[in-house]
């Protein structure tokens, strides 16, 4: 028999960035392409953003128009393009008003953020969705609980050696 696989709720998303980038390994991200075909994708790395205080946060530098969506509460979509051509796929958490967001780093075989916002096809016009009733974008529970190692967060050495060396990105094992 199939387990039937239940949309992540906003009591999930609303914790913090910290919390949501563990549990999320092992999810599914569950996408409705140009077709209408249902796609599943099993998240497999995620980074870790914890809000203004952090200095590998965008949010760091206070709200902007490109961070104004991570100041919602958790369940919302914050995406943002790197090198002129890929789109990063980040998860916004937390409560109102305290920016955190955590960024899909791996899905599948697919390893490195830029493949997976190629992967699921990402673009401007997802920044604000929100993936509690999105018809195109969401994620699901699983009845498993993943076994993760935890590494340095990548591409942050502009943070300074306090906040690039916390070890708040996550790979699942198995």
């Amino acid at each position: 028999m199939l387990a039937v696989m239940i949309r992540l709720n906003s009591d999930f998303y609303t914790h913090d960035a910290l919390w949501v980038a563990r549990n999320l390994l092992g999810k599914t991200i569950v996408q409705i392409n140009n077709e209408g075909c249902e796609l599943h994708y099993r998240i497999t790395e995620t980074e870790a953003y914890l809000g203004e205080e952090d200095e590998a946060c965008h949010a760091n530098k206070g709200r902007t128009p490109r961070t104004e969506v991570m100041y919602a509460e958790g369940g919302k979509v914050y995406v943002y393009l790197i090198y002129g051509m890929y789109w990063m796929f980040n998860v916004v958490t937390g409560s109102f008003n305290h920016p955190e967001a955590v960024l899909i780093r791996g899905i599948d075989n697919i390893i490195g953020s830029g493949k997976v916002g190629r992967e699921l096809k990402i673009n401007k016009s997802f920044y604000g969705e929100d993936l509690l009733d999105s018809s195109r974008i969401w994620i699901e529970d699983t009845p498993t609980t993943e076994k993760f190692d935890a590494f340095p967060r990548v591409g942050v050495d502009y943070a300074g050696d306090n906040w690039k060396l916390k070890q708040w990105r996550f790979v699942s094992r198995s």
